[in-house]
């Protein structure tokens, strides 16, 4: 993409950047009062059957992540024209999401500042290595890469890792206003669970919260997770990398029945989100069927979307991601040798997941 279009196609997109209060206001009103009155429905739930209860809130869990969007927004400031609304609204979500509003909001902007960088790796984003940073590896490194990329690890411990440890502390240069909100939230957290947990018992505040929490969690992370890993992502070294290149192609539109795509705030659109990150959630599909452009983006659907789990490395001479599988079939055991196209292109190893 030629530098002419690309100066086109972000104007084209910031036509969209605007946030409307009557659409921010409305989506606030679906969202947050439904995810309470289903939390009451599931304490009624409970003293049918806990099970019950827990489907119930399964259901809660999707408008958390449809708050979780609203909290996103406002972090990019883009949920209202307002620094101050953003922040507070963004603050009492954090709340309800358990993640902290400063703290995200600094890591989440160097993730779209850094995405697809690979000199530029580590921080709001998962963890790749390259074929060559893999061969390079010690066994205890591999070991915990092969560890972290395993879908029980990332979808099954990942979650209780970000709401009980990587959203409770701050990192160790973090400024003043970045911990008072971290402390914020931890203490009215802390206070609003205590003071649940003596209204209505531990067992179904444990059954319907845990649920929520951990059900909401989970879908956060492979949204995240499958919108950047998919076989012919982009990724470059600093001197080559491009914004974007990085956000149109680098990123995917994960196309959702229209349920799934409205409780998930429209964040399948995750290519005019990292193009034009001030676009609030409510106008990125507009942004997407009104800018041609953008809908050449790779597009995955819940089917497609599967094979993500699959990809584990990526390997920078065929500018794609590889299986552990193919990764052996190329270089063996002991002996490193060029992993050929011709074979990645038929498919050596697609049986890997």
């Amino acid at each position: 993409m030629d530098r002419e279009k690309t100066v086109q196609l972000r104007k084209n997109v910031k036509t969209y950047e605007k946030s409307d209060r009557r659409q921010s206001t409305i989506q606030i009103l679906n969202t947050i009062p439904p995810f309470f009155l289903l939390w009451g429905i599931a304490y009624a739930a409970y003293f049918v059957s806990p099970w019950l209860a827990a489907g119930v809130a399964v259901i809660a869990a999707g408008f958390l992540v449809r708050i979780f969007i609203i909290f996103h927004d406002c972090t990019h400031g883009s949920f209202f024209k307002k620094k101050k609304a953003n922040d507070i609204l963004g603050t009492i979500t954090g709340i309800l999401t358990l993640f902290p509003y400063e703290k995200w909001r600094r890591e989440h902007i160097i993730h779209h500042a850094t995405s697809g960088n690979l000199d530029k790796r580590g921080t709001g984003d998962i963890w790749i290595m390259t074929v060559d940073e893999y061969n390079e590896a010690t066994p205890m490194q591999r070991l915990g890469y092969r560890l972290y990329r395993n879908p029980l690890v990332m979808f099954g411990l990942g979650p209780l890792y970000l709401l009980l440890v990587s959203g409770r502390f701050n990192r160790k240069d973090a400024k003043s206003k970045e911990r008072w909100n971290t402390w914020l939230i931890n203490i009215t957290v802390a206070l609003l669970y205590a003071g649940m947990i003596l209204a209505i018992g531990w067992k179904p505040f444990l059954v319907i919260q845990g649920t929520v929490m951990y059900t909401a969690a989970l879908l956060g992370i492979w949204l995240f997770y499958v919108q950047h890993q998919f076989e012919d992502s982009y990724f470059e070294e600093e001197s080559e990398w491009n914004y974007v290149k990085a956000a149109v192609e680098g990123s995917s539109y994960y196309e959702l029945p229209r349920l799934l795509q409205w409780l998930s705030g429209n964040i399948g659109y995750h290519h005019v989100h990292h193009l034009a990150p001030r676009v609030p959630n409510y106008k990125l599909e507009e942004a997407h069927v009104s800018v041609p452009p953008l809908q050449k983006a790779t597009t995955i659907t819940l089917k497609t979307s599967l094979e993500s789990l699959k990809f584990k490395l990526f390997d920078e001479a065929n500018k794609q991601f590889v299986t552990f599988t193919e990764w052996r079939d190329a270089y063996g055991p002991t002996i490193p040798k060029p992993l050929p196209a011709a074979k990645r292109k038929a498919g050596i190893g697609s049986h890997e997941h």
